[in-house]
């Protein structure tokens, strides 16, 4: 067994140890991508997806590289393990892998404007917060749409779970059956 010191980069992750904490974030893997898509110089925005955008198959778009926007969606996949909040966004343009739509990559594309805006964040894992319960707090948050998806009419649902106050576990995804009321979703 060898000690390696402390943990610094571990299956594309970056660890960085500060006063409050140790901060878990992708900045290396970030700005590469944004340069592999010639994105590193665009603008930022200040959220993911736009308010109520729904994607639809939109075939009579124009066509686009079927490969490009492939590589896009999975580059922005990886990037979900550490940022809960790009889950429901690039879910959103996944669904959309077979023949996408110029519609589709411009989506993929705002999602990367915003990790442009973003480099710096990740996770923060506080030192120093016992709690002094017995037990730690565990807060978690649920939530669905009611159809949102426009093809095949289904739901999207999404969780996140907290442990003291620093996100273990989250999911955004499009729920199997249809809904037929907002309870049901």
């Amino acid at each position: 067994m060898t000690d390696l010191g402390k943990l610094s980069y571990f299956l594309g992750m970056e660890f960085s140890y500060t006063f409050t904490g140790l901060l878990m974030h992708q900045k290396k893997y970030a700005s590469d991508l944004l340069q592999r898509f010639n994105m590193d110089s665009c603008n930022s925005v200040t959220n993911p997806v736009e308010t109520n955008v729904k994607l639809t198959k939109d075939e009579d778009g124009e066509a686009v590289d079927e490969t490009l926007f492939k590589q896009i969606v999975g580059s922005l996949r990886y990037l979900c393990n550490n940022r809960p909040y790009l889950s429901y966004g690039v879910g959103l343009v996944s669904r959309f892998m077979c023949r996408p739509r110029k519609s589709h990559i411009v989506a993929a594309k705002r999602i990367m404007r915003y990790v442009k805006g973003t480099l710096d964040q990740g996770i923060l894992f506080p030192v120093g917060t016992q709690t002094l319960k017995p037990e730690l707090e565990r807060p978690g948050f649920k939530d669905s749409d009611y159809g949102g998806d426009l093809v095949e009419r289904k739901s999207t649902s999404g969780y996140l779970f907290l442990l003291n106050n620093v996100p273990i576990s989250w999911c955004s995804k499009k729920q199997t059956k249809i809904a037929l009321s907002s309870c049901e979703a």
